[in-house]
């Protein structure tokens, strides 16, 4: 039961990923949460490395794919200005939105990453769809109040996975380190 909250790999931060690390791991597209994965919740105009990681990956045909429970308004106001693709009320931790998202965009389970802040929604989803998942840092340390709950529960989950499964958060910089 515990083993469904296990991401495969866990990264400070979506802007860490290299095309080289996902062509070497098989990876031909990501799937990417919105809020506090790829842009900071309070400031969806992105960094200049959110603008430099996207144009690296499109400079390798290693398209972005926003997956997000945000409502649709919300999300394509955000991904707009990147003309990045998206699924919104993914209903995440449920399989519908990353079906969505494979299916519109011709995907293979096994060539797509899901990356997200969250156990609880994102590499729970993605587990649930046997995807490989990447948990990252949260870009920022505050959150919406629903999110807030999630990370309480998070802390309770990471506790028994410490316990039960002698698994603990270990941050890397990238896939292989």
């Amino acid at each position: 039961m515990l083993n469904q909250f296990k991401p495969t790999w866990m990264i400070e931060s979506i802007y860490n990923l290299t095309p080289d690390e996902l062509k070497a791991n098989g990876i031909k597209a990501i799937l990417t949460d919105l809020d506090n994965t790829l842009i900071a919740w309070n400031n969806p105009s992105g960094t200049r490395e959110l603008h430099q990681w996207l144009q690296q990956m499109a400079a390798n045909q290693i398209p972005v794919i926003v997956v997000s429970n945000n409502n649709h308004e919300r999300v394509e106001k955000a991904v707009q200005r990147f003309d990045l693709p998206f699924v919104a009320r993914a209903l995440k931790p449920f399989k519908t939105g990353i079906k969505k998202a494979l299916k519109e965009y011709q995907l293979q389970p096994d060539e797509v990453v899901m990356v997200g802040d969250q156990m609880l929604t994102d590499v729970l989803a993605a587990n649930r769809m046997n995807i490989r998942s990447i948990l990252v840092k949260p870009l920022m340390q505050t959150d919406a109040w629903n999110t807030r709950i999630n990370r309480l529960m998070e802390r309770k989950i990471q506790a028994q996975l410490a316990k039960k499964e002698n698994f603990e958060i270990q941050w890397r910089n990238h896939l292989d380190d």
